[in-house]
């Protein structure tokens, strides 16, 4: 018998990964998304999840008005083999009218993943991944130290720059004039 280290691993491309939802294989029920050309569980939502995504959905929607989309919950397309599921995706404003794709890094001002029980994964992987597709910045929500990790300077290591964000501070997105979260209310 083989040990799992000898195996092969397949690696999904991002179009292999479609056409899993297309033929059924894969829904929109469906909580895995492509890291790396591997399928990933994601982690469950619980109450304190849920509750800092709505809050943070009313208080971008509010603060980017027409100067930005803010997608909630939905992939960002990182070729060549990754479109993960980040809690949001801060867009540029022309994302609105398009329909024909996904965003891409091009198209991102922003990402932003909630951590609860993912703060590791988010730390580890994810930041790797968003930094190494050139994401500008990229926010970590730490609901249980209640800050907000704001990194930005993307290159092909990690970002260069990390500021701690917490009660009595902002977290500002530099690209959209007046995108400013009081961390304070934020977690209030």
């Amino acid at each position: 018998m083989s040990d799992l280290s000898t195996l092969n691993h397949y690696k999904l491309t991002i179009e292999e990964y479609h056409k899993l939802a297309e033929v059924g294989i894969l829904n929109e029920d469906s909580r895995v998304e492509l890291i790396e050309g591997e399928l990933i569980q994601m982690a469950p939502i619980g109450p304190p999840h849920w509750s800092i995504v709505n809050r943070l959905t009313r208080l971008l929607v509010t603060l980017a008005g027409d100067q930005a989309v803010v997608s909630v919950q939905n992939s960002v397309r990182l070729p060549p083999n990754s479109e993960p599921q980040p809690d949001f995706v801060i867009a540029r404003p022309e994302m609105a009218n398009i329909r024909s794709r996904i965003a891409g890094p091009a198209d991102t001002l922003l990402v932003i993943e909630v951590a609860d029980t993912t703060l590791a994964y988010d730390r580890g992987v994810k930041l790797r991944l968003y930094a190494k597709s050139g994401i500008p910045e990229f926010w970590i929500v730490n609901v249980q130290n209640e800050t907000i990790e704001v990194y930005g300077a993307p290159t092909p290591e990690g970002y260069q720059t990390k500021f701690i964000k917490d009660k009595g501070d902002y977290a500002t997105l530099k690209a959209v004039p007046g995108l400013s979260i009081d961390i304070a209310k934020l977690f209030a």
